[in-house]
């Protein structure tokens, strides 16, 4: 929590809110297991029609294009209810341990039972692509973890040493070891900073 507001600068106006992730009360129900299906289907459905809109495009149908991404986002907004109901939503520690956790899952069991099952079956080109992604998730996994380590450390916006932080917003730099409350240039708060990265 800051000292000082970036905006009005009071010092005296903060309340710690402690926020529960919500238990999942249908746990163990029928209705459970419709709400984790209606979350997969409606998030594959959004992944399809984005991809679907992709050919669309591509292929000169510019309105269709826009009506399957306009669906994909109604799609994304009906699988976030049912995840919200299956208490899937916790604060961002909660949710970077459980996206490290379900990465951790791809590379380790997922990917590898996948890849064993296809080189079995006779399919060693399609083995290998599970091989090669569930290399990328164990980073996904453990970029999550790092990160997490940083919220954790209250090191996100603040660091040991001096680094170059540059505000997402309008690009303005800043040299030192934490980054300002609110940029200078642009008033966004400290949220928006990162620590520069060049990798061109």
């Amino acid at each position: 929590m800051p000292e000082v507001c970036p905006k009005c600068k009071q010092t005296d106006c903060f309340e710690v809110i402690e926020d529960a992730a919500p238990a999942n009360k249908y746990a163990g129900t029928e209705t459970e297991k419709n709400l984790q299906t209606a979350f997969a289907g409606e998030s594959q459905a959004r992944n399809k029609y984005t991809y679907f809109a992709s050919v669309a495009k591509k292929e000169g149908y510019e309105q269709i294009s826009a009506l399957f991404l306009k669906t994909a986002d109604n799609e994304k907004e009906h699988a976030k209810m049912w995840f919200k109901e299956l208490g899937g939503l916790g604060d961002t520690a909660a949710n970077l341990a459980a996206a490290a956790d379900g990465e951790n899952y791809e590379w380790t069991d997922m990917y590898d039972g996948f890849a064993k099952t296809a080189d079995a079956e006779g399919f060693p080109e399609l083995a290998e692509k599970f091989r090669l992604v569930a290399a990328i998730e164990k980073h996904h996994e453990e970029r999550y973890r790092a990160l997490l380590s940083n919220v954790e450390a209250k090191q996100v916006f603040e660091k040991s040493e001096v680094k170059v932080w540059e505000c997402r917003n309008c690009g303005h730099i800043v040299v030192g070891t934490k980054a300002p409350d609110v940029c200078p240039a642009c008033d966004h708060p400290q949220s928006f900073f990162e620590v520069h990265a060049e990798n061109y």
